[in-house]
């Protein structure tokens, strides 16, 4: 069985460490936890491919070179390249509505204002995918939630910032081997 796992994000340096690339960050510990590189694939994302559970599923990790709002087009050219239906796509994604570092995985749902959510369900006609939305928190005080997420993660959060990465990147593997419940059961707090 064939996934595909996409980190949401925007492409290039200057948005590499802001807290609206963690599904990204997530998507290269897993290539590095699998030893494998990314290509550049002509849907405008980088692809990475390996196995888990002993080569029973093929998982192609993917981060689109278009920006947030423009990840749904992209993503289902990758899809409809490995013919991989929205069930088997799993996208990481920021959320503001969890605390920083806590993780939760559902199936389908709304897009809670994310843009890349948003343009995903749009390309896809509806929401049937899954979700592991990172944590990121709120801002404190006035601050635009817009800037937030395009600011880098401060230096109390950069402290569990790795092993927040570290533990996305478990989570995914669970979903992919174990499921939905087992997963939420184990990671969801």
């Amino acid at each position: 069985m064939t996934w595909l796992v996409v980190g949401l994000g925007n492409p290039g340096e200057k948005y590499a460490a802001t807290r609206h690339n963690i599904g990204q960050m997530v998507i290269d510990e897993l290539a590095h936890r699998h030893l494998v590189k990314f290509s550049t694939h002509k849907s405008r994302n980088d692809i990475a491919a390996l196995k888990l559970d002993a080569g029973t599923h093929s998982v192609i990790l993917a981060k689109s070179k278009s920006y947030m709002n423009e990840t749904g087009g992209p993503i289902k050219a990758l899809a409809n390249f490995y013919s991989v239906e929205p069930a088997n796509i799993i996208a990481l994604h920021d959320e503001l509505d969890i605390p920083f570092a806590a993780i939760r995985t559902k199936f389908a749902g709304g897009d809670n204002g994310h843009n890349g959510l948003k343009s995903m369900t749009s390309a896809f006609d509806g929401p049937d995918y899954y979700r592991v939305r990172l944590g990121i928190g709120r801002p404190m005080g006035q601050q635009d939630p817009a800037d937030f997420v395009l600011k880098a993660f401060s230096k109390v959060e950069q402290k569990d910032l790795a092993e927040f990465i570290v533990r996305g990147a478990d989570v995914v593997e669970s979903l992919i081997t174990k499921g939905l419940e087992a997963t939420q059961s184990a990671f969801n707090s």
